[in-house]
C-alpha cells in the first residue's frame, strides 16, 4: 500500500470479515458439517425455481421498477392486512429491497443522522452497528437478560434520552431464538409515545415460530405501526437466502426517505426473483402457513438427538437457530471453543460472542437447524461423542 494512503482513515476500522463468512471457511478447510451459517442445506420448492425459468424466458430480465414490481407489493398489502390487520398501500409503503440487509442500510442511512443516538439490544446480528457507524450515528447498547434474553425494559427506559433517534428491534431474534410478547409493545409503546424515535424492526424470522406462538409485529399495533419500519425477507421463508430479496414496510412519510436511499444503493431488485415470488404467493401461500411446523420438527428432531450429549440447550421460540451452552464441556471463551469444536470434533457453530461489543462470558454457541435430517443426525453423533 502507497506510504501516503492512511488505515487510520478507515470508517470501519474495528469490522473485520464477518463470523459467518470465517466460520464457514473453516468448516470447508476442515470438511465439517456447517451448523454455524443460517442457511438451509436442502433446496426451496420446484415450483419456485420454474417460475424464475418462466419469467426469464418471458423477458423479464430488465431493471424492475425502484419500489418493487407493483403485483408483488399489492400481495405483501393484502397479506400485512390478513396476518397483522396492518394497512399498507403498496404504492407508497412498500418497497422491495436485495434482501433485508439492504432494507436495514437504506432504513439507518435514511433516519440517523451524525451524533444521533441508536438503541441496539445485544446480542445483536452483526449488519447493525456498522450501518450505524457508517451514518455518524452512536450505537447505545442494551443487552437482553440471560438466560432467558428477555428485554429488561427498565435498561431500555434508562438509554433514552433526548438524542435518542432510533430503536432497533428484532423479534423473532437472532441469534437466540426468543420473540417479544404482546405485552411487549404494551410496553414499548408506553415508552415511545412521547418521543420522536422512529423503530425500525427486524423480523425476518415471522413465520418461524414454535409452540402455538403468534408472532407479534409491530405493524399489528397501530401506534407503533405509525413510527415503525417493518423489514422482512422471502429468503427465510421460501429458503431462497441466496436470491437476497426482501421488503421494508414503513409510512408514506418515512418510506419517501428510505427509498431516497434505496434507489442509490441497488436502485431495483432481481426481475425475475420478483416475478416468480409473487406467481408463488397467488398459488402457493399454504407454504407459508405451514413453515412454522416445518420447522419445529426440525428444532424437535435436533433436541431429541442431542439428548445426551454435555450440552444444553436454551429456550428456542422462533427463527432456525439453538443455543446451547457448553458450560458442562469446557471453560474456554466461546471463540476458542467453536473453533477447536470444527478443528477437532467436525461440526461447525457461531460463538454467541460476536453478536456482543462486550461479550459476557456466558458459553453459548449457535447451531443451525435449517438442515437436512441426515445432516442433524450426523452432526449430533459427533457433538454427543464431547
Amino acid at each position: 500500500m502507497p506510504p501516503h494512503i492512511s488505515l487510520n482513515r478507515s470508517k470501519l476500522p474495528e469490522v473485520g470479515t464477518t463470523i459467518f463468512t470465517v466460520m464457514s471457511a473453516l468448516a470447508n478447510k476442515h470438511n465439517a458439517i456447517n451448523l454455524s451459517q443460517g442457511f438451509p442445506d436442502f433446496g426451496c420448492d420446484p415450483k419456485l425455481i420454474q417460475k424464475v425459468q418462466r419469467a426469464m424466458s418471458d423477458g423479464h430480465n430488465q431493471y424492475a421498477p425502484m419500489p418493487g414490481l407493483l403485483r408483488l407489493r399489492s400481495l405483501l398489502s393484502n397479506l400485512q392486512n390478513e396476518w397483522y390487520q396492518a394497512h399498507y398501500e403498496a404504492e407508497t409503503e412498500i418497497t422491495i429491497s436485495s434482501g433485508a440487509t439492504e432494507s436495514l442500510m437504506c432504513a439507518i442511512q435514511a433516519m440517523v443522522h451524525p451524533g444521533d443516538e441508536v438503541i441496539v439490544i445485544e446480542p445483536a446480528y452483526d449488519s447493525y452497528i456498522p450501518a450505524i457507524q457508517l451514518s455518524g450515528g452512536i450505537p447505545i447498547r442494551v443487552p437482553l437478560t440471560y438466560p432467558t434474553y428477555r428485554v429488561d425494559w427498565e435498561k431500555i427506559r434508562a438509554a433514552i434520552n433526548p438524542k435518542t433517534r432510533v430503536m432497533l428491534i428484532n423479534t423473532p431474534h437472532n441469534p437466540t431464538g426468543t420473540i417479544w410478547e404482546d405485552s411487549d409493545l404494551e410496553i414499548l409503546a408506553e415508552i415511545v409515545r412521547d418521543t420522536e424515535i422512529i423503530l425500525i424492526s427486524d423480523e425476518v424470522y415471522e413465520h418461524i415460530l414454535f409452540d402455538g406462538k403468534q408472532h407479534q409485529s409491530l405493524s399489528r399495533h397501530p401506534e407503533l405501526a405509525k413510527r415503525s419500519m417493518v423489514i422482512s425477507s422471502f429468503g427465510k421463508t421460501l429458503h431462497t437466502t441466496g436470491w437476497k430479496v426482501g421488503y421494508c414496510m414503513a409510512p408514506a412519510e418515512l418510506t419517501k426517505e428510505f427509498r431516497k436511499v434505496h434507489q442509490f444503493v441497488t436502485f431495483s431488485t432481481s426481475t425475475p426473483f420478483q416475478h416468480a415470488i409473487a406467481d408463488y404467493l397467488e398459488e402457493e401461500l399454504e407454504q407459508l402457513i405451514t413453515l412454522k411446523d416445518f420447522y419445529q420438527q426440525k428444532r424437535d428432531l435436533f433436541l431429541q438427538l442431542m439428548e445426551g450429549s454435555r450440552f444444553q440447550p436454551l429456550a428456542c421460540q422462533g427463527t432456525y437457530f439453538q443455543l446451547m451452552t457448553y458450560a458442562d464441556i469446557s471453560d474456554e471463551e466461546d471463540a476458542v471453543f467453536a473453533q477447536r469444536l470444527i478443528r477437532e470434533y467436525g461440526v461447525a457453530a457461531i460463538p454467541v460472542s460476536a453478536f456482543y461489543h462486550h461479550p459476557p462470558d456466558h458459553r453459548v454457541v449457535r447451531f443451525c437447524f435449517a438442515k437436512k435430517e441426515e445432516t442433524l443426525v450426523a452432526a449430533a453423533e459427533k457433538l454427543r461423542k464431547i
